[in-house]
Formats: structure tokens, C-alpha cells, sequence
């Protein structure tokens, strides 16, 4: 290989190099696209278990009159809401691997698949799945804090104007 072969090969994997370098200005706006994500994915939830609770009205009259307490109904919205924030997060981790994967095929070949470093914890911190994970954790508990506001709502029902209401 000649000198002249081996600067074109440095020079172009320097500008590849410094195509993926991140600024701090760079920084800053992906982590205020991650905050306006998960401001929108809370209130998303939020809406979705408000309607849950006002389509179940009477169910929740139902079992407060057979004497379930405020702190039992609390539990189950939160429960339903951590069991969706899970599924949700699964589902939105494994779509977005692909896809990053798929986009990272086509621009640098499918090989990137192979050399990807896939460990939990590698040498420079996090791996690839450890950082998966860590957003299933987060989008999880970020569902179950956004239930608690329906769920208080729902366990401050009265028993009985919720057995009489018409939905």
C-alpha cells in the first residue's frame, strides 16, 4: 500500500470521524428533544388513563359500594399504567433498534450489525443494550408517575353519584 493510499485513508476516516462528533450546542438540543418527548409521552398517558377512569365510571362505583379502598383503586390504575408504560417501552425500544440499525445499514453498510458492541456494561460505560434498557426502566416509571394523578381521581369517585352516572 502506498503512502499516498494510506493518507487518503486517514484523511477519510478523520472526516468521518468528525462527522459524528457532537457539540455541546448539539448536546443540548437532543436533550431538549428527549424532554419535550417525554413531556408529550406524560401527558399522552395522562389523557389515556383519564379517559380510562371516566369509561369506567361505574365499575369503580361498583367496587367501592362491595368496599374496596380508595388506596386498593390507587394500586390498580397504577398497575394498569406501569403495565402499559412496559409494553409501550418494549415495543418503542425494539422499533427504534431496528430502525436505528437499519438507518446505520444504509449508510455504512450491514456489517455495522456484527461489530456493534452489544454488552449491558462495556468498556466505555454503557452498551448499546444497557442504554435499551435503561429506557424501558425510564419509560416505565415515567407511566406510573403520570397515573397517579387519574388514579387519585378515581379512588375521590363517590360510590354512589358514580353508580348514577350515565356515560
Amino acid at each position: 500500500m502506498s503512502v499516498a493510499t494510506m493518507v487518503v485513508i486517514a484523511r477519510s476516516v478523520a472526516a468521518t470521524e468528525a462527522r459524528f462528533q457532537l457539540t455541546a450546542t448539539d448536546l443540548a438540543r437532543y436533550n431538549w428533544l428527549i424532554a419535550m418527548a417525554m413531556l408529550i409521552c406524560f401527558v399522552g398517558i395522562v389523557n389515556s388513563m383519564l379517559m380510562s377512569v371516566t369509561e369506567r365510571y361505574r365499575e369503580i362505583g361498583t367496587i367501592k359500594c362491595l368496599g374496596a379502598l380508595d388506596e386498593f383503586i390507587i394500586r390498580l390504575f397504577l398497575i394498569e399504567a406501569g403495565l402499559m408504560g412496559l409494553v409501550g417501552s418494549i415495543l418503542g425500544a425494539l422499533i427504534g433498534m431496528l430502525v436505528a440499525f437499519l438507518k446505520a445499514s444504509i449508510g455504512v453498510g450491514w456489517h455495522v450489525w456484527l461489530t456493534t458492541q452489544w454488552a449491558v456494561w462495556g468498556h466505555h460505560g454503557i452498551g448499546v443494550l444497557g442504554w435499551y434498557i435503561l429506557s424501558v426502566i425510564i419509560g416505565t416509571i415515567l407511566s406510573i408517575l403520570a397515573g397517579v394523578p387519574p388514579a387519585r381521581y378515581a379512588a375521590t369517585l363517590p360510590a354512589a353519584a358514580a353508580l348514577r352516572t350515565e356515560i
